[in-house]
């Protein structure tokens, strides 16, 4: 299963990143990855979400059994279940996404949205927090500086997409994919070495 969950990971990549530049008003650059579960092409974001937070669930059972790190597969598994919820419970438009939404951030959120943003800070954080358990769990001195020096970006990465996120940055989206390409190669070269 971690096999599959290389390529879970690898496909969600690609998925974002091919229907993100083919979106009829949608500015990859600017919106997050998580608008593209929005309109009526939605429910291929909504799946891609879906369909890889329950591989990567599945796939941490691999990671926690090869390593000998029950800690290990559990922050594996929290991020792929968050990564679950939030294809379940999409963001609410705003931001001129979908075309037609004003152009600006509203002042209260729905439930799904609330539910949604939880997700995605606990996707944010548990996956660092996955790589800094890795630096002491999975051997061999490439892979301890290669889980450090990713704690260490995506830590960064989230609190800078964090503020441009807030200040409504026309490079949010920019900074956020960025992000998930750090974690997610990690991630997938992880459950490669996993299942190899």
């Amino acid at each position: 299963m971690t096999i599959i969950g290389s390529i879970a990971l690898a496909v969600f990549v690609v998925v974002f990143l091919v229907d993100g530049w083919t979106r009829p008003g949608y500015h990859p650059v600017r919106q997050p990855v998580s608008a593209l579960a929005l309109g009526h092409r939605g429910w291929i974001q909504a799946t891609n979400f879906i369909v890889c937070g329950a591989v990567v669930t599945a796939g941490a059972i691999g990671v926690a059994h090869t390593f000998g790190s029950v800690l290990l597969g559990v922050a594996i598994g929290v991020f792929g279940v968050s990564l679950l919820v939030s294809g379940l419970f999409p963001m609410d438009a705003m931001r001129a996404y979908p075309p037609g939404t004003p152009d600006e951030t509203p002042t209260e959120y729905s439930r799904r949205h609330t539910i949604h943003d939880q997700a995605g800070a606990v996707v944010f954080t548990s996956l660092p927090g996955a790589a800094i358990i890795a630096v002491f769990t999975v051997p061999g001195a490439g892979w301890t500086w290669f889980s450090c020096l990713t704690a260490a970006a995506l830590t960064v990465g989230f609190i800078v997409f964090g503020q441009a996120w807030e200040n409504d940055s026309r490079y949010a989206g920019l900074i956020q994919r960025a992000v998930i390409v750090v974690g997610w190669a990690w991630l997938a070269l992880l459950f490669l070495h996993a299942g190899t």
